[in-house]
């Protein structure tokens, strides 16, 4: 009821709804950005140190794995990122080796590309990988049910709490489920576009677009986890593995390992005072407010539906594997993502007489990237199907997530409720699509950037404030 009476509201009081959320933003950012710095940096030391003590040798249940190793980092990362690789894959390290945040004396290149791992990498997943253990724990090791709000048992004795997280934690899936829907639908239009050789931004194709994502991730949805979402994710992975080899190939292969290497060695080094922006790795206020409050917001937003799924595929591996598969391996193939990507655009930039802007469309760039290489109209059309099923997978997973609110914690929800979760994303999308497109100056990037700064505040503070019961309890246990 309160996602149709947002929609309802949006598509009646558009412009006025979006100066609402452009004033709260502002305030959001000013008051509490900083505070999201230290909570990523606490964040990944507090799943580092759980780990590598006693605690990590902890087993999620007493079966074992229900998924191979591959099929369980093929779900989790497509849930967790999916179609944003491909969005920033090269337009923002372009960005960056043109407008280097930091005043290092390291190479353009190297701080675009540290940067860019930054805010890919451990803290992103972080978010996430804290959730997927307090849910991980409560359902294999205490027998509770899936809900956030009874995961902890000090939140349970307090009348009203658990019924109000779980219901934070249902606003905020969706806040971000429905950014990247926004923003890969809208990139996805961008490649039709360009495909088709016309201008971008046709509103009735996106939004037509949103109705066949939403369709075919309750199709997936609809059958479970192992017949529809293992699946397609495990598709995903090979077509993305299939292009970054592509792409590979025809760089200069020993550059972008070098780069990779040095751009990730820098990364671990300075990642302290990355993480707090001190001194020479303080990029403004102005450029954390634009991209890594930005980003925080957005794993923020995404984190309670990732680490429940994450939690719902874990079962039967270590607290210890499942942390530090979900903190390095998708980060480090981040890195390599990028720094293939990023690297090549780099050293067509260079090779350019006179570099335009080609690769500045957040929506188009790395459609233009692959017309530099051969085949470029078989890999754009890969890579429009591949973020049709990026999306896919990323709404289905949190369809299957939400239908474990609605039908109480239930680890596989009755499919009624996987039919009523799809079709009120889907409205709840099409609303914000339309809110994305009420300014011309504006766009679904930043609509959805000052929604979900917002949005995930009061989950960012509920981070803060589940570490140290969960701590207290597993002493007491273990």
């Amino acid at each position: 009821m309160i996602l149709f009476i947002f929609s309802v509201i949006i598509f009646s009081f558009t412009a006025e709804f979006y100066a609402l959320i452009d004033s709260l933003s502002i305030w959001v950012r000013e008051i509490f950005g900083e505070f999201y710095l230290w909570l990523g940096l606490a964040c990944v030391l507090f799943l580092l140190i759980i780990a590598f003590s006693k605690y990590g040798r902890i087993r999620l249940g007493n079966s074992p794995p229900q998924f191979d190793r591959l099929s369980w980092i093929a779900m989790l990362y497509s849930a967790g990122m999916g179609a944003g690789i491909l969005l920033r894959a090269v337009q923002e390290p372009v960005f960056m080796y043109q407008n280097p945040p930091l005043k290092t004396a390291y190479p353009n290149d190297i701080i675009a590309l540290e940067f860019t791992f930054y805010q890919w990498g451990f803290t992103a997943w972080a978010f996430y990988g804290i959730f997927a253990l307090f849910i991980g724990y409560s359902l294999f090791v205490r027998k509770n049910n899936m809900l956030l709000g009874t995961s902890l048992p000090q939140l349970k004795k307090i009348k009203g709490i658990p019924q109000s997280i779980d219901l934070l934690t249902i606003l905020t899936t969706v806040f971000g489920l429905v950014a990247a829907i926004g923003l890969g639908t809208t990139q996805i239009e961008g490649g039709i576009s360009h495909l088709s050789d016309r201008e971008p931004g046709t509103l009735w194709i996106v939004i037509g677009l949103v109705f066949l994502i939403c369709l075919l991730a309750f199709i997936s949805a609809y059958s479970g986890v192992e017949k529809g979402i293992k699946r397609i994710s495990n598709w995903n992975i090979y077509i993305t593995i299939a292009l970054l080899i592509f792409i590979f190939l025809q760089a200069d292969i020993i550059e972008v390992l070098k780069s990779f290497s040095t751009a990730t060695w820098f990364y671990l080094k300075d990642f302290f005072q990355l993480s707090l922006a001190i001194g020479d790795f303080n990029p403004g206020k102005q450029f954390l407010t634009d991209w890594t409050y930005y980003y925080w917001a957005f794993w923020l937003a995404w984190a309670p539906f990732t680490g429940i799924f994450i939690a719902r595929i874990s079962q039967g591996r270590t607290v210890r594997e499942m942390i530090l598969g979900v903190l390095i391996l998708p980060s480090l193939g981040s890195f390599l993502w990028f720094s293939v990507f990023g690297g090549s655009s780099f050293d067509i930039i260079e090779d350019m007489a006179n570099y335009n802007g080609e690769f500045s469309n957040v929506f188009t760039s790395i459609f233009k990237f692959f017309e530099s290489f051969p085949l470029s109209n078989i890999t754009n059309v890969i890579t429009v199907l591949l973020l049709i099923s990026f999306l896919v997978t990323s709404v289905d997973s949190a369809i299957y997530v939400l239908s474990m609110f609605s039908d109480k914690g239930n680890e596989n929800p009755k499919k009624k409720y996987r039919l009523i979760w799809a079709v009120l994303i889907l409205i709840f999308s099409e609303a914000i699509i339309l809110l994305g497109n009420v300014k011309p100056e504006s766009d679904v990037l930043d609509a959805m950037q000052k929604f979900l700064i917002i949005g995930s505040l009061p989950f960012a503070i509920l981070t803060a404030l589940m570490m140290l019961p969960f701590v207290i309890e597993i002493r007491k246990k273990h």
